[in-house]
């Protein structure tokens, strides 16, 4: 029998894997010192926050007495608080789709422009803009007097082009001067007046400065002579300027209306229509001598200027404040989908060219497919974002349409701090809010890890 001898290796000495473990040890202990500072401010600011918001829902306004489940059927049997969630789920449907759709189109049209690094930095600068310089911005562009707001401003510019407007919204009749007002605005003398009548309708309420260019005196009109079929008169501003005069009598220094719609009117109807001269003068010719009339200034002579949208009104003002939500973040949107548009292998859309797709066929079919994924990203990143949404709420609604604006952001402060005092019920709709951006988040942080495996 032939032995084998077997040479055993040598041990490992027990003082060098005692070694690597204290070394181990040491590297771990040096991570955490390293880590700790960020540990504790991370705990300070959203570990305590978050357990302290949750205990203090189960407990009454006061934070003495605990109701537990009671703040959060409360929450959902307020009608603020439900149209809060309303507002939120239309922020969260329609602002991330939109930003997310524009951000698409404007980064491949982009890449078409030669100075694409400038009209970038120009969609992206409102992103340095702070959400309350932003919300003062818009807040006073959305105002309703044409003269502050310039949306209205450009509104009323385009609308008077084409309809016109009245120039004496604030002009009335004196009282017991010959006009009687009627139930539609107009005004009609209350006595009949037949063809060869002068009839003279004196009106005040138009400040001289805000008379017409090139109107006239109306002293000269009001001595003329109507001929035997014809119906003459003259509308005349009743004031002297500086005093004196005598009312409804056309003095010499009064002037003319003119520009002014005139009717004359028989048996409920208009029989003919003329607009005044310079000097507030017109006439009607070929008339019914046996006939009497009655003399008709329509209600489209004092209507009031279009004064444009009432874009921070109940219906509008959620669509208002997103549109300033996009302003901001469409540069956002813009750069990151351009950054995953810039990594897409060229060889595939210049193969797509050459197989002669055009370019809607090549963007539908193969640009988004291929940029799903950094879209789905972003999508998600801004469903984030606007759960979160606040400044812009709360600084673009006015007071008397804040409720109509509420999200559960503002609902949460109001409730909490705006003067509701119940930090129960806020805390209460602080958890739900958290509730709904944790899935979210959750779902961003998984696709990044899947991303970069």
């Amino acid at each position: 029998m032939t032995a084998t001898l077997v040479k055993e290796a040598p041990a490992a000495p027990a003082g060098s894997a005692g070694r690597a473990r204290r070394l181990r040890r040491r590297g771990r202990i040096a991570a955490v010192l390293f880590a700790l500072p960020a540990l504790l401010l991370l705990g300070a600011l959203v570990v305590y926050p978050v357990l302290f918001s949750v205990g203090r829902s189960f407990f009454d306004a006061s934070g003495t007495r605990f109701v537990g489940g009671e703040n959060y059927t409360e929450m959902f049997r307020d009608p603020a608080t439900l149209k809060a969630v309303r507002n939120t789920a239309v922020w969260v449907v329609v602002a991330p789709a939109l930003l997310t759709g524009l951000g698409l189109v404007l980064a491949v049209l982009v890449e078409k422009v030669r100075w694409a690094t400038a009209f970038k930095l120009l969609l992206f600068m409102p992103m340095a803009v702070s959400f309350l310089a932003a919300g003062i911005v818009f807040r006073l562009a959305y105002d309703e007097d044409p003269d502050k707001g310039v949306l209205n401003a450009a509104v009323v510019s385009v609308h008077d082009a084409f309809t016109g407007t009245s120039a004496y919204p604030t002009a009335r009749a004196r009282d017991g001067q010959g006009l009687t007002a009627g139930p539609d605005g107009s005004y009609r003398t209350s006595a009949g007046v037949s063809p060869g009548d002068t009839v003279t309708l004196g009106l005040v309420g138009v400040a001289p400065g805000q008379l017409p260019d090139g109107a006239a005196p109306a002293a000269a009109a009001a001595g003329r002579t109507a001929a035997p079929d014809e119906l003459r008169g003259v509308v005349y501003l009743d004031f002297t300027p500086g005093g004196g005069g005598r009312q409804g009598e056309v003095d010499g220094r009064e002037s003319g209306l003119p520009e002014m719609r005139v009717e004359a009117v028989r048996d409920g109807a208009a029989i003919a229509s003329t607009t005044t001269a310079a000097d507030g003068s017109f006439r009607f010719l070929g008339l019914d001598a046996a006939s009497s009339y009655t003399v008709r200034l329509p209600a489209s002579n004092f209507a009031a200027p279009y004064d444009g949208v009432s874009w921070l009104g109940p219906a509008l003002v959620t669509p208002a404040i997103i549109g300033a939500y996009l302003w901001i973040w469409t540069g956002f949107a813009m750069v990151l989908i351009g950054a995953g548009l810039s990594t897409l292998p060229r060889e595939a859309l210049e193969a797509a060219r050459m197989d002669g797709a055009n370019e809607w066929q090549i963007f539908r079919r193969i640009t988004v497919p291929l940029l799903a994924p950094v879209l789905t990203v972003v999508f998600v990143t801004l469903v984030i974002n606007v759960m979160k949404v606040f400044d812009l709420v709360y600084i673009i609604a006015p007071g008397p349409v804040q409720e109509d604006a509420t999200v559960l952001a503002t609902q949460m402060w109001l409730v909490s701090f705006g003067g509701g005092n119940n930090q129960g019920l806020g805390s209460a709709l602080g958890v739900l809010l958290l509730l709904l951006v944790v899935p979210a988040m959750v779902f961003n942080v998984r696709r990044f890890r899947r991303s970069q495996r």
